[in-house]
């Protein structure tokens, strides 16, 4: 694959500001892991003013990316352009047992240990509900097995995961794919989600802090996107498919995953559920609506005997527009 190209006074600005100690001993840490400059702080033990003015000089030269999520802002490598691939390939050819690095990543696995053991203390606090609600519809394991089925027909290189909550999707696909995103308005399910990649050691995924109606993501980034149990806490579903088919490429694959109609009221008035599911044809007249063509589009019914009683439904919609490249292709482009 061609390698992008970049400009002389570019390439000698990304090596000035990766050619000092404490900024490349950021990015072999960011190569990793998603860090705030609280993790850098306490990795690095240096002054919060310190590592800020690094991560700016870091960041004006392309290395590195900063996603705010409410206070908090999170930094990671660059996804596109010629300095984000130097900065992979320097950090690549770093000698992981040399002194300064091993020191460094012992001390990121106990920031990694304290984000897992906070992750866990929020999931103990609301597995109760999480899972009285998952005894009223469809197995997890049978709506996996679906989603993996209808997802089935054709590799994919890139997923978006919407409303990620713990990041199951990422965990589920992440192995078969070379760059996962997912997008959460919830600090605290982000949280979640992270330790689970960071236990699944899944470096080409991560999660952010977005709002699904306006996604700060290109036209035409991804090859799938999953919108999974997310739909029935919105006030405008159709809105947010429409945004979500914006970022499919060609020939890209929507996939929604979502409640059947069922009559549980207690769902709208405890858990914040607006809708209380969604019949096959609304969600397929959003899908068209959005300028793609429906392929798939299935209902499973809960199991029986079982507490089950909401069946799940798929639908699976598909850009029309003929992909002119290989993939490959365009991702030089």
């Amino acid at each position: 694959m061609l390698r992008p190209q970049i400009k002389f006074d570019a390439l000698n600005a990304v090596l000035k500001a990766a050619g000092e100690t404490t900024r490349l001993r950021i990015l072999a840490l960011i190569g990793e892991a998603e860090l705030t400059v609280s993790d850098l702080t306490e990795i690095l033990r240096q002054s919060q003013p310190r590592i800020s003015r690094h991560l700016r000089l870091l960041a004006e030269a392309g290395l590195v990316e900063r996603f705010r999520e409410g206070a908090w802002a999170f930094f990671r490598f660059a996804e596109r352009g010629g300095s984000a691939e130097i900065a992979r390939d320097l950090v690549a050819r770093l000698d992981p047992a040399d002194p300064t690095v091993a020191r460094d990543r012992e001390r990121l696995a106990a920031v990694r240990a304290a984000r897992a053991t906070a992750a866990q203390s929020y999931f103990r606090r609301h597995a109760a509900e999480w899972d009285r609600i998952r005894k009223l519809h469809v197995a997890d394991a049978a709506v996996e097995k679906a989603i993996r089925a209808a997802l089935a027909d054709r590799p994919f290189r890139s997923l978006l995961d919407l409303g990620t909550g713990t990041g199951r999707m990422l965990e589920l696909f992440g192995p078969e794919i070379e760059r996962g995103l997912g997008l959460d308005l919830s600090r605290e399910m982000l949280a979640l989600a992270r330790a689970r990649l960071d236990r699944a050691g899944l470096k080409h995924c991560s999660v952010r802090q977005g709002d699904i109606y306006d996604l700060a993501v290109p036209k035409d980034s991804f090859d799938v996107v999953i919108i999974h149990q997310v739909l029935h806490f919105l006030d405008d579903s159709a809105r947010a498919i429409a945004e979500a088919a914006r970022v499919l490429r060609p020939q890209g694959r929507l996939l929604v995953i979502d409640f059947a109609p069922h009559d549980l009221e207690f769902l709208r008035e405890e858990h914040a559920h607006r809708r209380l599911g969604f019949a096959p044809e609304a969600v397929t007249a959003w899908l068209g609506a959005a300028g793609l063509d429906v392929i798939a589009q299935t209902t499973l019914a809960p199991e029986r005997p079982s507490d089950g009683k909401i069946a799940v439904s798929l639908w699976l919609g598909c850009d029309p527009r003929i992909a002119l490249a290989e993939p490959a292709a365009r991702e030089v482009a």
